[in-house]
């Protein structure tokens, strides 16, 4: 197997061989592109709205956001807050419904096996896993659930709750910077290990004693080679052609 195909390891077998050796005691994940292909959170946008789950001027107006976000004007923490308040007036037993059905559906049957293998891995060894995410946290908690991750060990964007109601009001957004201030709160010290796929898992990479990029978008291969940060790519094209 050409072993360009793969960045610094020549094989899934041998990438999950690394970091099983380095026997890290924290781990941080990246989800959307990282432990599986694709962005979850744009696809249970589009999947919520073809359900019905949002109001149609609401959905509009959400809509109109996200192209304005995909166009550069619209910050990246400014989008993924919409994409939680969105659902603001909604009872939240409904909304998780969805999402479950969503991940279910969408997001697991997307997973990367050797990123499957390497959580499992990890568990053995007693390993605290963290889900970082700037997806909603109703998604990634039933998303990372099929993989053993609890949703106390689960940093996403949430929006607080009230008599079963979601609000428009929402909590820490964990994309970029965001990431590595979630970690710091959580964690006693710096996790050992951290993975991640785009410019908005740069500082989470950087608080890591060990970053390590996997199916990396452009912009984030090229500041791994700067760095010298080591590059998993995962098999995508066996993932994609099993699923179409």
């Amino acid at each position: 197997m050409n072993s360009l195909a793969y960045g610094s390891f020549a094989t899934p077998e041998e990438f999950v061989e690394f970091v099983s050796d380095l026997a890290p005691k924290t781990a941080a994940f990246d989800c959307d592109g990282t432990l599986w292909y694709g962005d979850s959170g744009m696809k249970f946008f589009y999947w919520e709205i073809e359900q019905g789950l949002l109001p149609t001027e609401v959905a509009q107006a959400a809509i109109d956001q996200y192209e304005e976000y995909l166009a550069g004007r619209i910050s990246e923490d400014d989008i993924c807050a919409e994409m939680v308040q969105v659902h603001r007036g909604l009872r939240l037993d409904k909304v998780l419904s969805y999402a479950e059905r969503f991940a279910k559906s969408n997001v697991i049957p997307q997973y990367f096996p050797e990123m499957k293998r390497l959580v499992a891995v990890l568990q053995h060894q007693h390993c605290d896993i963290w889900a970082v995410s700037s997806t909603n946290s109703w998604v990634i908690e039933a998303a990372v659930r099929e993989i053993g991750i609890p949703a106390n060990r689960v940093l996403a964007v949430r929006a607080e709750i009230e008599n079963g109601v979601i609000t428009d009001r929402v909590g820490e957004i964990t994309s970029g910077a965001g990431k590595a201030r979630a970690l710091k709160r959580a964690l006693n010290s710096p996790p050992d290990i951290a993975f991640g796929n785009a410019i908005f898992d740069v500082e989470m990479l950087e608080l890591a004693r060990e970053p390590l990029v996997v199916n990396p978008r452009a912009d984030l291969l090229k500041i791994a080679a700067d760095r010298g940060w080591r590059v998993y790519q995962p098999q995508i094209a066996a993932i994609t052609s099993s699923t179409a």
